[in-house]
């Protein structure tokens, strides 16, 4: 017999159950051991055979499985290289667009200027596969027209492409004429460069190509496309490393990638091999898609580098824990099958019956996955523990006494009092005593054992199931791109700090911050931009609260902070304030491109009980719009007032008052001056035309309040246009100087500049009212201009084709890249006066200033520094060569003459 496992004395306890019948004798009609053993081994055999055969079909379907997994991975690996392939090409033609912008807004381009604009650009850190940048000129000769290479970037190791005529390639000039005629990209056969030595491999080179025409409209026809071709511009690449730098890593290793140029289908041409000398395999994976591009068409084939079948992973497979459970089912069976036989052999030994049926409890019992455990009633100590329990609590746990197992006080408690009937199901972190610990759902109860009471203790590890509901319970409360609190639970906290109003707690404040332009941001740089900067503001403004204070994400870029134990409403002004300063002294950076951000916060005191949450966020709403009304990043507190005047000033009153505003003569204009510098008794100034809203009241309303809804509902370019008119036909009753007056600037929205008919339109005015061209100043804004670069070059070039003066207004406020200076057809340039206001406290804002000043006068251009508030700034703005500046401390808005009657 077998021993019973140390410590587990309560097994020993059991009383014996007789097998024999009632007169004390064996069955005789109950056959003997030997006759039923063969029966019990074939039931067994049938369970095993039944067991192995689904263990066999569920390792095939796992087969099966992965191999459609490697076969997925595979097509996912090779679309991102066909896609890979798409993006080199299309990246490529972006490289030679802004080669081709450079040509199309200046008449003449020199060699320096080329030189330039390729060291700025630094294509060779995106394209390692770039050999040249060249530009080949246009010129007829006596034997007909030749195209001359006279520039190339970078010179080093192309010294050989200068002077090349591209009739020297025929498939280099193939793709020059191909682009000439149909004014896209093309892309050549591939060639031998010439900076590719004799004895080198295939011919490695391909190039893509732009025509560059004559200045003026667009050429719409094949024949004038011809007639007025100044030239052609082309990057070269070697194919081999162009498209091997668009393999990924993981797709080299698994896949063999092969590209041929099969544009004529009796001439293919080869391009790329990733294995080259390698036979190509005739099974397994196959991708194969062609790639048409710039006039060619690439054959894209990819197979697999091994076409071998999948290894089986035995650490994944089900076979082996198959064969087990098999082998279990058999065993089962034939204890099944053979029980009956057994109580009969139990029955003819009757004094081994008592110890094998404890071993086959005990047995039974240590396979439990449950933990089971029987302590004293006195005292607690433990006398018998299943293996689960050793294995969760130590080997040695029939050592410790049952309240020591728990890390609840009250629980430990309560089962070391001697009249404890036990507990229901309950969580609770058990712990082993050497420091790991988990939590299980236990059941404890009292029972009796051969008539001593013991308590029997069976739980069930709950450890992963708590941890997947606390992440539920977090996600359900918590925003998942900030990691902030979300609306709801934000709301649920808000209403908790009103009910503690109630009963006379501390002073606490509700915050509403929205951030200032950030459409902006998605506008100019995507949604992943703006994603990135509310996740980085999110703990920005985290480090200006305290522990108690609770931030949260509202909703798109507004945020809400409930602020508890503020002392009063200066202390609450003062917090505010300290946030929305964090917010303003932000730079966000973002792919070169650098945004100032700003805020407005309204807040609210949370200090009348009874009011309703929602009533609550729309009172801090409000006031954040007032804060916005009244000029932005600035803080503004809820007032009774505040509420009438949003209801008189929502956008959608805005829109219908503006619909009727020119007809009701409520639109009027007022200018500002623009001082030269130094300043000077005798000077002149020029003038900047405002628009303001006429209320029935007669006060004056700023555009900030209407002009949202203006450009909301489309009615911008009906403004703009009343705007133009109206300054042009009273042009010299706008100003005291009248007729003298040297130039007055007037401002367009982006819907203007779109319409491809304003710019006639305000030709045929300037005609019709007899004002000089050069007297009129067009102002546009930083981000209008970049926002659609081609139509704003086309409308900048047309007014100043007739004499007008073009302004980039608020440069500095959007993408801030001094490469679009060179690129658009300025006259003048206005620094954006955020810079100018802080230049004197803000290091980083004073060198924007003088760099800004320093390009613009290298590029030929009059500089105008806006929101000048004081005579030190003047004198600063001087000292760094500032022609022009504007601000209220010269000049305060005034109504245009005309309009004062």
């Amino acid at each position: 017999m077998v021993d019973p496992l140390p410590g587990n004395k309560d097994f020993d306890e059991f009383d014996p159950v007789t097998a024999m019948d009632s007169r004390g004798e064996s069955d005789p009609a109950i056959p003997m051991p030997s006759s039923w053993r063969l029966t019990a081994w074939l039931w067994s055999l049938l369970a095993l055979l039944t067991g192995l055969a689904l263990a066999l079909a569920v390792h095939h379907q796992q087969k099966q499985r992965q191999e459609v997994e490697r076969t997925f991975l595979r097509d996912e690996l090779a679309n991102k290289t066909y896609a890979g392939l798409q993006g080199k090409l299309h990246s490529a033609e972006s490289l030679l667009r802004a080669v081709q912008t450079l040509f199309l807004a200046s008449d003449e381009v020199t060699a320096t200027e080329f030189n330039s604009f390729y060291n700025n650009l630094h294509p060779r850190e995106q394209f390692p596969s770039l050999l040249a940048l060249a530009y080949a000129q246009r010129e007829p000769g006596p034997d007909g027209v030749h195209y001359v290479t006279r520039w190339v970037e970078p010179m080093m190791g192309n010294e050989a492409v200068v002077g090349l005529d591209v009739g020297a390639q025929p498939n280099n000039l193939a793709g020059l004429l191909a682009s000439r005629d149909s004014d896209r990209a093309t892309l050549s056969a591939p060639f031998r460069p010439v900076q590719q030595p004799a004895a080198a491999g295939a011919d490695d080179g391909i190039t893509l190509r732009l025509p560059v025409f004559a200045p003026g409209d667009p050429p719409q026809s094949v024949e004038e496309r011809r007639q007025r071709l100044r030239g052609s511009i082309a990057v070269s690449f070697r194919a081999s490393r162009l498209i091997g730098n668009a393999l990924p890593d993981k797709a080299a290793q698994e896949l063999r990638l092969r590209l041929s140029d099969v544009t004529d289908a009796r001439h293919v041409l080869p391009l790329f091999d990733s294995d080259p000398g390698a036979a190509m395999a005739t099974d397994g994976y196959r991708f194969e898609r062609q790639l048409a591009y710039g006039g060619r068409v690439w054959n894209v084939l990819m197979q697999a580098r091994d076409s071998h079948a999948l290894a089986v992973d035995w650490r994944r497979s089900a076979l082996p824990a198959g064969l087990l459970a098999s082998l279990l089912l058999a065993l089962l069976v034939y204890s099944i099958v053979s029980t009956r036989q057994r109580a009969l052999e139990l029955g003819w030994r009757m004094s081994r019956r008592f110890r094998e049926s404890e071993e086959r409890f005990r047995a039974l019992n240590e396979l439990l996955p449950a933990l089971v455990l029987l302590a004293e009633v006195d005292g607690g100590q433990i006398t018998y523990a299943n293996q689960a329990s050793r294995d969760r609590l130590g080997e040695h746990v029939t050592e410790r006494q049952l309240a020591d197992l728990f890390e609840d006080q009250d629980l430990r408690t309560q089962l070391q009092d001697a009249d404890t009937r036990g507990c229901s199901r309950i969580e609770a972190a058990l712990h082993n005593g050497e420091g790991v610990r988990f939590w299980a759902s236990v059941a404890i109860s009292r029972v009796l054992l051969s008539g001593r009471g013991k308590l029997l203790m069976v739980a069930s590890d709950i450890s992963e199931q708590r941890q997947l509901t606390e992440l539920l319970s977090h996600q359900a409360s918590h925003d998942a791109l900030t990691e902030l609190y979300n609306r709801r639970e934000f709301e649920r906290r808000l209403h908790g700090a009103l009910v503690a109003t109630a009963v006379g707690t501390p002073l606490a404040v509700l915050l509403y911050i929205d951030l200032d332009q950030f459409k902006l941001i998605n506008d100019t740089s995507g949604h992943l931009a703006g994603d990135q900067l509310l996740a980085q503001l999110a703990i920005v403004m985290r480090k200006q609260l305290g522990g108690t204070d609770v931030l949260a994400r509202l909703g798109g870029d507004e945020f809400g902070v409930l602020v508890a134990n503020v002392a009063d409403l200066a202390d609450a002004e003062r917090i505010a304030e300290r946030v929305r300063r964090c917010i303003d002294g932000y730079v966000f950076i973002w792919e070169q491109r650098s945004y100032t951000i700003s805020a407005s916060i309204g807040g609210v005191a949370i200090d009348r009980p009874g009011i309703l949450v929602k009533d609550l966020l729309s009172q801090a709403d409000t006031a954040c719009y007032m804060a916005k009304e009244l000029g932005r990043n600035r803080v503004h507190f809820y007032s009774e007032s505040d509420d009438e005047t949003v209801r008189r000033h929502s956008e959608m009153e805005w829109a219908n008052r503006l619909r009727w505003a020119i007809d009701e003569h409520r639109l009027v204009l007022t200018y500002q001056e623009i001082w030269p510098l130094p300043l000077a008794a005798g000077g002149e100034p020029d003038i900047e035309m405002l628009l303001r809203f006429r209320e029935e009241s007669g006060q004056l309303v700023v555009p900030g309040v209407f002009m949202p809804a203006a450009e909301r509902y489309g009615l911008m370019p009906v403004v703009d246009r009343w705007v133009i008119e109206t300054t042009l036909a009273n042009f010299d009753r706008l100003h005291p100087t009248g007729g003298v007056l040297r130039m007055v600037a007037i401002n367009l929205s982006g819907a203007s500049v779109e319409d491809e008919a304003l710019a006639g339109l305000i030709i045929d005015m300037l005609r019709r009212y007899r004002v000089e061209p050069s007297r009129v100043c067009f102002e546009i804004t930083e981000t209008v201009a970049v926002r659609n670069l081609s139509q704003v070059v086309r409308f900048m070039e047309q007014l100043r084709a007739v004499g007008c003066k073009i302004a980039l207004d608020d440069f500095g406020a959007g993408m801030s890249s001094f490469t679009y200076l060179k690129n658009l057809p300025l006259d003048i340039i206005k620094i954006d006066g955020s810079f100018v206001r802080d230049m004197l406290t803000d290091p980083v804002s004073h060198l924007m200033v003088r760099a800004v000043t320093d390009i613009g006068h290298r590029l030929g251009l009059e500089v105008v520094a806006e929101w000048v508030a004081d005579a030190e700034t003047v004198q600063a703005l001087a000292a760094l060569g500032v022609n022009r500046v504007q601000g209220f401390s010269l000049h305060r808005p005034e109504l245009a003459l005309f309009q004062r009657d």
